[in-house]
């Protein structure tokens, strides 16, 4: 099950190395919601999806992609939000021109780039 959030990135915590080889990082964002009160919501990232967060700070606006993990343990239950991808709010690129330069190698062309085309025929198809 995946899921997406959009919000201000309030948070960022240092990589913890848990046992020889297990890494974890903690990072925070404040939702979008439209709520009254500031809803603040804790995704967590392990091994090689740590540095995911590692180009934005915080005040920045991010979608947070994740999933849904639970488990129990001792008769207690936990939940956890497993961020895999973050990336720019769309919001955020929309305010930033140089983001949709579209020289830059590997970018895609976007309907605006279209060449205009007049028919002049009265071919029916």
């Amino acid at each position: 099950m995946s899921f997406e959030i959009t919000g201000e990135l309030v948070k960022k915590y240092e990589t913890e190395t848990k046992g020889e080889s297990f890494r974890v990082r903690d990072f925070v964002i404040k939702a979008n919601d439209g709520g009254q009160y500031d809803n603040f919501v804790k995704f967590q990232c392990t091994q090689d999806r740590t540095a995911i967060i590692d180009q934005y700070n915080e005040g920045d606006e991010i979608k947070v992609h994740f999933d849904l993990r639970g488990r129990q343990w001792q008769d207690k239950y936990f939940t956890n939000l497993n961020a895999w991808r973050v990336e720019a709010s769309s919001s955020d690129n929309a305010s930033a021109p140089a983001a949709n330069n579209n020289d830059a190698p590997g970018d895609f062309p976007s309907a605006q780039d279209a060449p205009v085309v007049e028919a002049d025929d009265d071919l029916p198809f």
